[in-house]
């Protein structure tokens, strides 16, 4: 099959070649994918893979050999689905139970960004607790995961500030649902319940100081590039902890049908938007590398197969 393979000597490490077929198992359902989406998962990855080896996440596309244990969708079925590697390749295997149908009236190429990103924002929300009335600070709103978060926080009824780099970026978290929109964290004063952290580093220890007490940050990337610093003292004398949560949205712990069950039911009513920053051939995939890795990436970023 065609797929996007590992190469190191190729501008982001990544370049279309082929590679062995996938063989499904009893459990597993072949896709001819059609879309896939760039992570910075996927940059992370691409430096320490083997050349040759095929990695990616998100996959979209029409299933074109049913699971032989019966479970799962049926021959022609447009699904969208996660998986750790594989994702980059035109065929793909994936185990039943994490896919999910696409619902008609929803884009495949808008499908294939939700397994990453909308579901890790959905999961570090959900492990932060009730959000009605509660104020949510996301950092890197602009971004990929940070976009989703603002709306899922914004739909789970909490006041959010998106949090973004520059004026350039913030343009549109307000359209996203964000209530009140920052260039960086030094104009918020205000203590906030939860944060949804994808920068780490300094924004992440900033972040932490915005904790009101019995807060918790949900630390879902580490964009920044270098490590954290807490001051001395700042982990004491709170009678109500604050927390700091790492967020995994990996094989085990997530129904993963049912979380794209939701997230697609949001994108098919018209409630959650798929903000695209990015959009080509999957031979293009050194511009989208390049955009997502220098941060001028705004939203998701889609690769069309084939």
């Amino acid at each position: 099959m065609r797929a996007l393979i590992v190469d190191p000597t190729a501008p982001g490490r990544l370049r279309l070649g082929d590679a062995p077929d996938p063989v499904p198992g009893p459990g597993q359902v072949l896709i001819e994918v059609r879309h896939t989406s760039l992570n910075a998962a996927e940059l992370f990855f691409a430096e320490r893979a083997a050349p040759g080896e095929v990695i990616g996440f998100d996959a979209a596309g029409v299933v074109v050999t049913a699971s032989a244990d019966g479970t799962g969708p049926v021959v022609g079925s447009r699904v969208v689905g996660f998986a750790e590697g594989g994702g980059f390749g035109a065929l793909r295997a994936m185990d039943a139970a994490d896919v999910a149908v696409v619902p008609d009236g929803v884009e495949l190429g808008e499908a294939a960004t939700l397994p990453v990103a909308a579901g890790t924002a959905l999961r570090a929300l959900e492990q932060a607790g009730s959000l009605l009335g509660r104020r949510v600070l996301v950092t890197g709103a602009s971004g990929g995961v940070g976009g989703f978060a603002v709306q899922l926080a914004a739909l789970g009824g909490a006041y959010v500030i998106g949090v973004a780099g520059s004026e350039e970026s913030a343009r549109g978290l307000a359209e996203l649902g964000a209530d009140e929109v920052a260039i960086g964290l030094s104009g918020v004063t205000l203590p906030v319940d939860v944060v949804v952290d994808t920068a780490g580093g300094d924004q992440l220890v900033a972040a932490y100081g915005l904790l009101a007490p019995g807060g918790s940050l949900q630390s879902v990337g580490w964009a920044a590039g270098h490590g954290a610093s807490l001051p001395v003292g700042s982990t004491l004398g709170s009678p109500i902890p604050k927390t700091i949560v790492s967020v995994y949205n990996g094989a085990g712990l997530t129904d993963r049908r049912a979380q794209l069950d939701r997230l697609l039911a949001l994108v098919a009513a018209g409630r959650l938007r798929v903000p695209v920053g990015w959009r080509g051939p999957w031979d293009k995939v050194a511009d989208a590398v390049e955009a997502l890795g220098n941060r001028r990436l705004r939203g998701k970023a889609v690769l069309d197969v084939g």
